[in-house]
């Protein structure tokens, strides 16, 4: 199948199976409540991630050479996605979420090839905290979304990876039945999923390239972008305030600009361009 096809086929399906996982979401009390930190005023489906992971995992059954580093990455990815799926059902603690997300980072030393202990070390932390950052930054309708398409694209560009473009796609579909008026959330299970997946495709690309180590971080640095640069900075606060760093608070960048009096569009467009502004800067670091 071309390119164009493939990219059709996902946006299909993630428009198409998304109703389903609202029925399924229903059906199974896999409900979002509102809150006073939350925007949403009525219990909102949050089970969506299962029309991403389902549709990968169709995806790789399906069409594509099933290599080993494949079967890592989804293995990883549904790990990461079983973890949030449960949470969104019945609540883990975050250290048992944490220790799945390490767990699935840890898939990457098979794949690391030449690297030195410290740069896995450096990936496999970066891995895991993308892996969470997906879901610190999922608090307006359509932004995590948003975020993934743009880094997915942009690694697309960089890369080469073809991967990409079954999961920018069925996210693309999905991105209608969240925004502007949210129908259904992701769910954790489905930003875990697009954080992880994210950052292993950038992990195997930095495998390959010949960065010093200063240029490598900073690399990683720029290509999480908004929702890394936000999680850094919403650990640090509460951390400073003497809090856990999973404790929930509306100081996130949306909130933010949400509380000066910017439309959640003009803060998911704000966004964007932050977010695209940050990968066209690890473009040209990348090119130096």
């Amino acid at each position: 199948m071309n390119v164009l096809g493939l990219i059709v086929l996902g946006v299909v399906w993630g428009a198409v199976m998304t109703p389903v996982s609202i029925a399924l979401s229903n059906h199974y009390g896999m409900m979002d409540y509102p809150d006073d930190r939350k925007l949403h005023h009525t219990p909102m489906p949050r089970g969506a991630g299962i029309v991403l992971w389902s549709g990968l995992t169709l995806w790789a059954l399906l069409f594509p050479e099933v290599t080993f580093e494949l079967r890592m990455v989804l293995t990883g990815a549904t790990i990461v996605f079983y973890a949030g799926y449960i949470d969104d059902m019945f609540s883990l603690s975050p250290f048992g979420r944490l220790a799945a997300h390490f767990a699935a980072a840890a898939l990457f030393v098979p794949l690391s090839g030449q690297l030195g202990f410290m740069r896995i070390g450096i990936l496999i932390v970066w891995i895991a905290g993308v892996t969470n950052a997906y879901n610190f930054i999922d608090g307006l309708n359509g932004l995590s979304l948003t975020m993934a398409i743009l880094c997915l694209t942009f690694l697309g560009a960089l890369s080469g990876n073809g991967w990409v473009i079954p999961a920018a796609s069925i996210a693309a579909g999905m991105f209608f039945w969240n925004f502007p008026v949210a129908h259904t959330f992701v769910g954790d299970g489905g930003v875990y999923l697009l954080g992880y997946y994210i950052a292993m495709i950038a992990a195997l690309w930095l495998r390959e390239a010949d960065f010093g180590l200063i240029r490598f971080v900073v690399l990683l640095l720029l290509i999480g972008g908004v929702p890394v640069i936000d999680t850094l900075c919403a650990i640090s606060r509460r951390l400073a305030a003497g809090k856990s760093p999973f404790y929930p608070d509306r100081s996130h960048v949306h909130h933010r600009l949400l509380d000066h009096g910017y439309s959640p569009v003009h803060v998911l467009v704000t966004l964007g361009l932050l977010q695209t502004g940050s990968l066209c800067a690890a473009w040209l670091i990348a090119q130096i």
